[in-house]
């Protein structure tokens, strides 16, 4: 694998460096290859099928094969964009996303969406050109360059790697493919040295490496949890987004053992939140925590815990299980009594299977996750209330199995996390740890083209639409029926409030805004106003059959 600082190749100070040989052409097609084309057939052995960014003067090696390869590519009109279309199909399909950006200001343009992308363990495949080799930290003012490109993009992501040679640029690609099979899924950026991307490629380019398998539980770690949950009276399970590939072994185990389940934000839908055992993604509420607090056992599956969804953090009485395939979170936020380092489906599977059922147990887990569902939705009322109206009418108007995508706007998580319930996981998209605005927008485009036969709406605010109001040209081009419902509360509600809460007058907070449905209209899609929430349902449920996006302006005032 290619080191993630360059290899020190010693070029002439002039020169593009050693490997900038002559693209060789294919002997059967003569079509010119180089490394790029190279890195596109590795990206489509490994299964990469779209790819999203904007192509620049030093990453044009990196299209010259992605047709052949049959990797379609969408162009965004900003690179944050792609970064956020990339996130929304990796949420949909639990499979990465791929971003292409050029180097310096292309790669910085994406950053906020790499960051969102490692807050929510979101794996996201970033690629860029770098400065050729030996350049690196030069200051030779080369077009986009950076005193340390790779060490800006490493501080955002799991890792940034700057392979060397052409055969590493291409197993950089196998091995993050690879490592996503049994790590913890977050973004990877490979910068490319731009005289490496261009060289020649000769032959073959190598498999994708057989990917090891997902780690299961230690026996000794099963029989002892097995051993917790059986004697537990008063057991509740908490789902993260860990748990969205084990929704049916988690439904098993939590109808073994009659444990009501609380979800975060990432988790929603791992249990339908129909189920009479689903509390729902409340785990920063009093009547949550205190369920949390109190139980016997509390079994945590995927989740860190983090300050973003427990914002008091969590002090639990009883014994603490805690599934996770990142060994670093066993006793993250909250200290485990049993850590399992296990892939999240290998080690509820198999406690299902040494579970004996309790119809007993079950009948009061019911109980238990009725009255603090109540509760719950009691106390989210307190703040999100004006926001409940909206979600039950969209969610009464709108297919079941349809895809919500919020943003960092009060209706998204006062609104949609607490009273949009989800009968699957995979179906709420949301910026959480990293809190991000203008997410919404181009996570829906990304999640629409994931899956074109399952339905999307964007929901979100109007101070984040206007962080990328932009890419509703992209989604018009791609003649996409994505209905974006925009709730204009005149600016930044929740700043606002905050500056109240501290005694300070209200500053820059309170916006200019367009006609929202005009700038729809001249960006190529659809505008419309709604009186209400009924009007702004049906309206979005047209919207689902149009030859475009339609923007929908429901007016709430601050």
């Amino acid at each position: 694998m290619a080191s993630e600082r360059s290899h020190p190749l010693t070029p002439s100070p002039d020169g593009p460096g050693p490997s900038a040989r002559p693209a060789l052409g294919d002997p059967v097609t003569g079509a010119r290859r180089t490394t790029g084309t190279a890195m596109a057939e590795a990206l489509a052995a490994n299964g990469a099928d779209l790819a999203f960014g904007i192509p620049g003067t030093h990453n044009l090696e990196l299209y010259r094969g992605m047709a052949a390869c049959g990797i379609r590519h969408v162009v965004t009109r900003h690179e944050q964009g792609a970064g956020y279309a990339a996130d929304g199909y990796a949420r949909v399909t639990g499979r990465p996303g791929l971003v292409v950006t050029t180097s310096g200001p292309g790669l910085m343009n994406a950053m906020a969406a790499m960051g969102t992308a490692y807050a929510d363990s979101v794996p996201l495949l970033v690629i860029s050109p770098g400065v050729p080799t030996g350049r690196e930290r030069a200051g030779y003012g080369w077009l986009h360059e950076m005193k340390d490109q790779r060490a800006a993009a490493d501080g955002a992501v799991a890792r940034s790697v700057r392979p060397g040679t052409p055969a590493q640029a291409v197993e950089a690609i196998h091995e993050t493919f690879a490592r996503w099979a049994v790590e913890r899924p977050r973004p990877v950026h490979i910068e490319v040295p731009l005289d490496v991307l261009e060289a020649g490629w000769d032959g073959e380019v190598p498999r994708p490496w057989r990917p090891p398998c997902p780690p299961a539980p230690s026996p000794r770690a099963v029989a002892e949890a097995l051993g917790l949950l059986a004697g537990a009276a008063s057991p509740v399970i908490v789902a993260g987004g860990g748990a969205a590939g084990a929704a049916a072994p988690l439904r098993r185990v939590a109808e073994a053992v009659g444990a009501p389940v609380v979800t975060t934000t990432a988790g929603k839908g791992v249990l339908d939140e129909d189920h009479p055992l689903a509390v729902g993604a409340f785990p920063g509420l009093p009547a949550a925590r205190d369920l949390m607090r109190e139980a016997d056992v509390l079994l945590v599956v995927g989740s860190e815990l983090g300050d973003a969804e427990v914002p008091e953090g969590l002090a639990p009485r009883g014994a603490v299980i805690r599934i996770d395939l990142d060994p670093a979170q066993s006793h993250k936020n909250v200290r485990a009594t049993l850590p399992v380092h296990a892939d999240a489906g290998e080690a509820l599977t198999a406690l299902a299977a040494g579970l004996a059922p309790s119809s007993a147990a079950r009948r009061a887990g019911e109980r238990r996750a009725a009255g603090v569902r109540a509760r719950c939705l009691e106390q989210a009322a307190v703040h999100g209330g004006r926001w409940r109206a909206v979600q039950d009418a969209l969610r009464d108007a709108l297919p079941r199995d349809i895809v919500v995508v919020g943003d960092s706007s009060q209706v998204s998580y006062l609104g949609t996390t607490p009273f949009w319930r989800f009968p699957a996981p995979r179906a709420y998209l949301m910026p959480v740890g990293y809190s991000t605005l203008g997410y919404a927008v181009p996570a829906a485009i990304g999640a629409r083209l994931a899956d074109p036969a399952r339905p999307v709406v964007a929901l979100l605010g109007d101070g984040a639409f206007m962080f990328s109001a932009q890419e509703l040209v992209t989604g018009a081009e791609l003649g996409l029926p994505l209905p974006v419902v925009i709730l204009d509360n005149h600016g930044f509600a929740e700043i606002r409030q905050n500056m109240l809460d501290r005694g300070i007058a209200p500053y820059a907070v309170d916006l200019a805004r367009p006609d929202f449905a005009a700038l729809a209209q001249a960006m190529g899609c659809h505008g419309v106003r709604a009186a209400d929430a009924a009007e702004a349902a049906k309206q979005a449920a047209v919207a689902l059959t149009a030859d475009r996006p339609t923007v929908i302006v429901m007016e709430v005032g601050p």
